[in-house]
Protein backbone atom coordinates (compact mmCIF):
# COMPACT_ATOMS: atom_id res chain seq x y z
CA UNK A 1 0.00 0.00 0.00
CA UNK A 2 1.41 3.31 -0.76
CA UNK A 3 1.50 5.84 2.05
CA UNK A 4 -0.13 9.24 1.65
CA UNK A 5 3.47 10.60 1.40
CA UNK A 6 4.76 8.51 -1.02
CA UNK A 7 1.68 8.97 -3.17
CA UNK A 8 1.71 13.09 -3.70
CA UNK A 9 6.02 12.66 -4.06
CA UNK A 10 4.96 10.35 -7.36
CA UNK A 11 1.83 13.03 -8.32
CA UNK A 12 4.88 15.72 -7.65
CA UNK A 13 7.05 13.86 -9.78
CA UNK A 14 5.11 12.80 -12.83
CA UNK A 15 3.74 16.28 -13.21
CA UNK A 16 6.90 17.95 -12.93
CA UNK A 17 8.36 15.38 -15.60
CA UNK A 18 5.79 16.78 -17.83
CA UNK A 19 6.26 20.34 -17.17
CA UNK A 20 10.16 20.06 -18.39
CA UNK A 21 8.88 18.61 -21.67
CA UNK A 22 5.81 21.05 -21.65
CA UNK A 23 8.54 23.78 -21.79
CA UNK A 24 10.59 21.77 -24.19
CA UNK A 25 8.48 20.98 -26.96
CA UNK A 26 5.56 23.21 -26.37
CA UNK A 27 4.38 25.53 -29.23
CA UNK A 28 4.12 28.49 -27.41
CA UNK A 29 1.00 29.93 -29.76
CA UNK A 30 -0.75 26.89 -27.17
CA UNK A 31 -0.49 29.12 -23.96
CA UNK A 32 -4.18 30.41 -23.47
CA UNK A 33 -4.78 34.22 -22.73
CA UNK A 34 -5.98 33.79 -19.64
CA UNK A 35 -3.49 31.03 -18.45
CA UNK A 36 -2.32 28.05 -18.83
CA UNK A 37 -1.28 25.10 -16.63
CA UNK A 38 -1.49 21.37 -15.81
CA UNK A 39 -2.64 19.73 -12.82
CA UNK A 40 -2.69 16.34 -11.98
CA UNK A 41 -4.35 15.14 -8.41
CA UNK A 42 -3.75 12.33 -5.68
CA UNK A 43 -6.23 9.63 -5.42
CA UNK A 44 -9.31 10.06 -4.49
CA UNK A 45 -8.72 14.31 -4.08
CA UNK A 46 -11.71 16.13 -2.47
CA UNK A 47 -10.11 19.67 -2.50
CA UNK A 48 -7.52 21.77 -4.33
CA UNK A 49 -4.88 20.46 -1.58
CA UNK A 50 -4.97 17.35 -2.92
CA UNK A 51 -4.53 18.76 -6.86
CA UNK A 52 -0.82 19.86 -7.78
CA UNK A 53 0.16 22.17 -9.99
CA UNK A 54 2.42 24.91 -11.70
CA UNK A 55 2.30 28.12 -9.46
CA UNK A 56 1.73 31.15 -11.75
CA UNK A 57 1.03 28.64 -14.99
CA UNK A 58 2.74 28.13 -18.20
CA UNK A 59 3.85 31.62 -19.61
CA UNK A 60 5.42 32.58 -22.82
CA UNK A 61 8.83 34.10 -22.33
CA UNK A 62 10.97 35.18 -25.11
CA UNK A 63 8.53 33.16 -27.61
CA UNK A 64 9.34 29.98 -25.83
CA UNK A 65 6.94 28.23 -22.99
CA UNK A 66 8.21 28.56 -19.36
CA UNK A 67 7.03 27.56 -15.72
CA UNK A 68 6.03 30.59 -14.26
CA UNK A 69 7.13 28.80 -10.54
CA UNK A 70 7.60 25.13 -9.24
CA UNK A 71 4.67 22.75 -8.85
CA UNK A 72 3.08 22.58 -5.68
CA UNK A 73 -0.35 21.14 -3.95
CA UNK A 74 -3.08 23.77 -3.81
CA UNK A 75 -1.21 26.27 -6.03
CA UNK A 76 -4.23 26.58 -8.72
CA UNK A 77 -7.78 27.13 -7.78
CA UNK A 78 -9.37 27.19 -10.93
CA UNK A 79 -7.50 24.35 -12.56
CA UNK A 80 -8.37 22.21 -9.27
CA UNK A 81 -11.81 23.04 -9.53
CA UNK A 82 -12.24 22.08 -13.15
CA UNK A 83 -10.34 18.81 -12.13
CA UNK A 84 -11.96 17.66 -9.20
CA UNK A 85 -15.45 18.31 -11.41
CA UNK A 86 -14.00 15.83 -13.91
CA UNK A 87 -13.37 13.37 -11.07
CA UNK A 88 -16.67 13.32 -10.18
CA UNK A 89 -17.40 11.72 -13.24
CA UNK A 90 -14.29 9.22 -13.59
CA UNK A 91 -12.23 8.78 -10.66
CA UNK A 92 -9.82 7.85 -13.10
CA UNK A 93 -9.27 11.19 -14.39
CA UNK A 94 -6.68 12.64 -12.61
CA UNK A 95 -5.06 15.20 -14.93
CA UNK A 96 -6.18 18.24 -17.02
CA UNK A 97 -4.28 21.16 -18.73
CA UNK A 98 -5.47 24.50 -20.22
CA UNK A 99 -4.63 25.79 -23.18
CA UNK A 100 -5.63 28.30 -25.96
CA UNK A 101 -8.68 27.72 -28.12
CA UNK A 102 -9.40 28.15 -31.71
CA UNK A 103 -11.32 26.58 -34.11
CA UNK A 104 -7.53 25.63 -36.20
CA UNK A 105 -7.02 23.71 -32.56
CA UNK A 106 -10.07 21.96 -32.82
CA UNK A 107 -9.96 20.47 -35.95
CA UNK A 108 -6.46 19.27 -35.07
CA UNK A 109 -7.75 17.50 -32.04
CA UNK A 110 -10.62 15.84 -33.35
CA UNK A 111 -8.35 14.83 -36.54
CA UNK A 112 -6.13 13.57 -33.48
CA UNK A 113 -8.82 11.59 -33.12
CA UNK A 114 -9.58 13.01 -29.58
CA UNK A 115 -13.25 12.96 -27.88
CA UNK A 116 -13.87 16.98 -28.49
CA UNK A 117 -17.24 18.41 -26.50
CA UNK A 118 -17.97 22.31 -26.15
CA UNK A 119 -19.49 24.32 -23.32
CA UNK A 120 -22.91 25.45 -24.32
CA UNK A 121 -23.92 28.39 -21.80
CA UNK A 122 -27.65 28.48 -22.80
CA UNK A 123 -28.24 25.56 -20.38
CA UNK A 124 -26.34 27.45 -17.36
CA UNK A 125 -28.58 27.87 -14.35
CA UNK A 126 -28.49 31.43 -13.45
CA UNK A 127 -25.60 31.71 -10.15
CA UNK A 128 -23.85 28.50 -11.29
CA UNK A 129 -20.11 28.64 -12.03
CA UNK A 130 -19.48 28.95 -15.68
CA UNK A 131 -16.56 26.54 -14.88
CA UNK A 132 -17.89 24.13 -13.08
CA UNK A 133 -21.35 23.85 -14.75
CA UNK A 134 -19.47 23.62 -17.80
CA UNK A 135 -17.00 20.95 -17.51
CA UNK A 136 -20.25 19.06 -15.35
CA UNK A 137 -22.44 19.57 -18.42
CA UNK A 138 -19.77 17.99 -20.77
CA UNK A 139 -18.94 14.62 -18.40
CA UNK A 140 -22.24 13.78 -17.99
CA UNK A 141 -21.86 10.79 -20.28
CA UNK A 142 -17.78 10.34 -19.50
CA UNK A 143 -15.01 12.59 -19.15
CA UNK A 144 -14.27 13.29 -23.22
CA UNK A 145 -10.36 14.11 -23.47
CA UNK A 146 -10.81 17.68 -24.82
CA UNK A 147 -13.64 20.25 -23.72
CA UNK A 148 -13.54 23.47 -25.47
CA UNK A 149 -14.91 26.63 -23.69
CA UNK A 150 -15.56 28.99 -26.34
CA UNK A 151 -15.69 31.86 -23.43
CA UNK A 152 -17.02 34.96 -23.26
CA UNK A 153 -14.33 36.89 -25.86
CA UNK A 154 -11.15 35.37 -27.40
CA UNK A 155 -9.35 35.86 -24.39
CA UNK A 156 -11.48 33.97 -22.42
CA UNK A 157 -11.27 30.87 -25.00
CA UNK A 158 -9.76 27.82 -23.36
CA UNK A 159 -9.69 23.89 -24.18
CA UNK A 160 -9.48 21.50 -20.76
CA UNK A 161 -7.16 18.56 -22.14
CA UNK A 162 -8.17 15.25 -19.71
CA UNK A 163 -6.53 12.31 -19.05
CA UNK A 164 -5.05 9.46 -16.76
CA UNK A 165 -1.47 10.92 -16.39
CA UNK A 166 0.31 14.61 -17.01
CA UNK A 167 2.48 11.81 -19.68
CA UNK A 168 -0.47 11.43 -21.38
CA UNK A 169 -2.28 14.84 -21.90
CA UNK A 170 1.42 16.28 -22.44
CA UNK A 171 2.00 14.10 -24.93
CA UNK A 172 -0.90 15.43 -26.80
CA UNK A 173 -0.19 18.72 -26.22
CA UNK A 174 3.27 18.14 -27.63
CA UNK A 175 1.44 16.15 -30.63
CA UNK A 176 -0.94 19.32 -31.57
CA UNK A 177 1.98 21.47 -31.63
CA UNK A 178 3.72 19.60 -34.14
CA UNK A 179 0.86 19.86 -35.84
CA UNK A 180 0.50 23.51 -35.79
CA UNK A 181 3.87 24.63 -36.89
CA UNK A 182 3.30 25.62 -40.33
CA UNK A 183 -0.91 27.01 -40.00
CA UNK A 184 -1.97 30.26 -38.51
CA UNK A 185 -3.76 30.14 -35.42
Amino acid sequence: MISPEQQRNDVFIQLSRAVFLLTESMDARLVAGTGTNISYAIRGARDRSGVAAVTGGLVVQDNTVKAAGVCGFGTDEQIAKILLTAMKFDPEIRCVATIRYTDAVRRILEDMFLECRTVDRRGQPPGVSTMDWGVASCCREGVPEAIVDPGTSKNNSVVYLFGEKPADVAGNIIMLSNRIIHIEL
